[in-house]
């Protein structure tokens, strides 16, 4: 009886820190929903139609059409990294993590919790983008459940990326440092833009260190049909990334590293 009611306790308030995490970004939609696509918009205006143009097609596809699926996977990772990053610094700042820590709820429930809240906005973001490239230009869609599974996995995990960020952070404007140095140079190389193909052989084997390309190239997969790298070898990063990254969120909670700020 004990552990059937800690067990609808937890799931009560998993969907309670989940509600918080979608009503955060819904109310303030402007500025969590229509950036992004304002910003994919020039993107394919820019480099889509204005520079696309005078660029030659790509394994049979228009340079416009053969960007879509990085620039959709590009808002989802930033995206879900954003809003977990911003929302659990502001709870540690608030101190209204010290009162989640010390409740009957489990570690695990608080990181459940913020890390669905970050994958929804990362999704949600993703759809807006996949419509507005509608827009401009023809996206087939070959494998949706490629494409379902890569979006939700590479969500997750940027979502957990920008938990971690938040733990670490001391000031607010720490939670800027890894998006500005790390997320988006790996995200600029990692395949949005270009075909690893066409780069010399040397670049081509330090692109394959990026995890970003194996996310880019799967979800390319999922929605053109072609890719750069073997699909297996892009879900088993995500794995990999998703598992490990999961793991040190968990430690750092248990620990109760970077509560104080």
């Amino acid at each position: 009886m004990n552990e059937r009611f800690r067990f609808y306790t937890n799931i009560i308030a998993l969907q309670t820190i989940m509600r918080k995490e979608i009503l955060r970004f819904m109310r303030i939609w402007s500025q969590t929903l229509l950036p992004p696509a304002i910003t994919m918009s020039l993107y394919f205006v820019i480099f889509g139609k204005f520079i696309g143009s005078q660029i030659n097609h790509i394994d049979g596809y228009s340079y416009i059409q053969y960007i879509v699926p990085g620039l959709i996977m590009m808002s989802i990772m930033t995206n879900a990294y954003a809003n977990t990053a911003s929302s659990f610094f502001l709870t540690k700042f608030n101190k209204s993590i010290e009162e989640m820590l010390v409740s009957p709820m489990n570690n695990i429930v608080i990181l459940l919790g913020f890390m669905l809240g970050g994958t929804i906005r990362g999704l949600a973001v993703g759809i807006i983008v996949i419509l507005v490239s509608f827009l401009f230009t023809h996206v087939p869609i070959y494998h949706p459940l490629i494409i379902l599974n890569t979006a939700i996995l590479a969500a997750m995990v940027f979502s957990l990326g920008g938990l971690i960020n938040a733990i670490y952070a001391k000031r607010f404007d720490d939670i800027s440092f890894i998006p500005t140095f790390v997320l988006t140079p790996l995200t600029y190389l990692g395949g949005v833009f270009y075909s690893i193909k066409q780069l010399p052989p040397i670049w081509q084997s330090i692109s394959l260190c990026n995890p970003v390309l194996a996310i880019v190239d799967t979800f390319r997969y999922g929605l053109l049909g072609i890719s750069d790298l073997n699909i297996y070898i892009g879900f088993s990063v995500i794995g990999m990334l998703l598992a490990s990254m999961f793991f040190w969120a968990w430690l750092l909670l248990q620990k109760g590293v970077g509560i104080k700020v």
